[in-house]
């Protein structure tokens, strides 16, 4: 006999009978997403304004940036206030409902969907700046980027809906081996980006040593250098907040559902919303010219709120 979607996700959400046992499990995360609502918005839109008044960063690198943002913006105005929601039903002892569960499947996915596929995109244009250098600007286009990233929420959309056209385990299948494909892709990209990094840092020092490189040279080289490790960082967030995700839809395939696999699903869930407020700490962080205009543009609100009172 096939199970039901909604039995399917009561594999990793609990059910009436046992929210009692997971009853500080949902306050807590009903506090941390509340919060981490906020913050992911507000952040992500102050990091928005900050790169579109950036100059300074390449338009591709620009461009996907905005993407990935955009997408985080979502999980912290749509994602997490309905997980909020649940959680607040499954305190009052309600079930949220077959068709709430759809929904939130469908927009959980959306977003975080685009988030991934926006960290594999900025991960893929730094190796290719790294690898291709001077080569780079020629291939990489401006319009080549829009097109893949008009292509990332169109799969980001898409995917989703699968779910009503194959059978639900083929689909929580393909959704495992997609995350764990996509995990390993980009940490064998960043493992071979972390040594091309060494070798123009190595690069950098010899001609400074040398000194037989123009000051542009070296300042392009460094630039990268540093751009490139600013998006490792991103990288590094996003595989801490997505992996305990990953870690408990695979124990519960294998395992089954337990009381202590669902409290341990909540929290990871939240850790994956967690990714969307980090990001564009990590802009602000790394990333020189974006920190500064993100300086400029708190001092011009403060400014604006000074006049306003007086």
């Amino acid at each position: 006999m096939k199970e039901s979607f909604c039995e399917i996700l009561l594999d990793y959400f609990p059910n009436v009978s046992e929210v009692d046992d997971l009853f500080k499990t949902c306050i807590a995360n009903c506090v941390f997403n509340s919060f981490l609502s906020y913050t992911a918005v507000m952040l992500n839109i102050v990091t928005i304004h900050a790169i579109r008044r950036t100059s300074s960063l390449p338009k591709t690198l620009k461009t996907l940036l905005l993407s990935l943002a955009v997408s985080d913006v979502g999980v912290g105005l749509v994602n997490q206030p309905f997980y909020t929601s649940i959680l607040i039903k499954w305190l009052q002892q309600s079930n949220p409902g077959c068709n709430t569960y759809k929904v939130f499947h469908i927009i959980t996915y959306f977003f975080s969907l685009a988030s991934f596929l926006g960290v594999v995109a900025v991960s893929v244009d730094r190796f290719l700046a790294i690898h291709l250098h001077l080569r780079y600007q020629e291939l990489v286009t401006h319009k080549r980027v829009v097109f893949v990233v008009i292509t990332i929420w169109v799969i980001s959309a898409f995917l989703p809906f699968s779910i009503f056209l194959v059978s639900l385990y083929i689909y929580s299948y393909i959704m495992i081996i997609l995350e764990v494909l996509g995990a390993i892709l980009i940490t064998t990209g960043y493992v071979r980006i972390y040594l091309a990094v060494r070798q123009h840092k190595n690069q950098i020092q010899v001609l400074q040593v040398q000194q037989v490189a123009h000051a542009d040279q070296l300042a392009s080289l460094s630039s990268l250098t540093k751009s490139t490790v600013g998006i490792f960082y991103i990288y590094f967030a996003f595989l801490v907040c997505y992996l305990p995700y990953l870690i408990s839809l695979v124990a519960t395939k294998m395992n089954g559902p337990s009381i202590v696999l669902k409290g341990y699903s909540a929290f990871s869930l939240t850790l994956v919303f967690l990714n969307s407020s980090l990001n564009p700490v990590i802009y602000c962080w790394k990333m020189k010219h974006i920190r500064h205009a993100v300086i400029n543009i708190l001092r011009d609100m403060s400014r604006q709120r000074s006049h306003a009172s007086q």
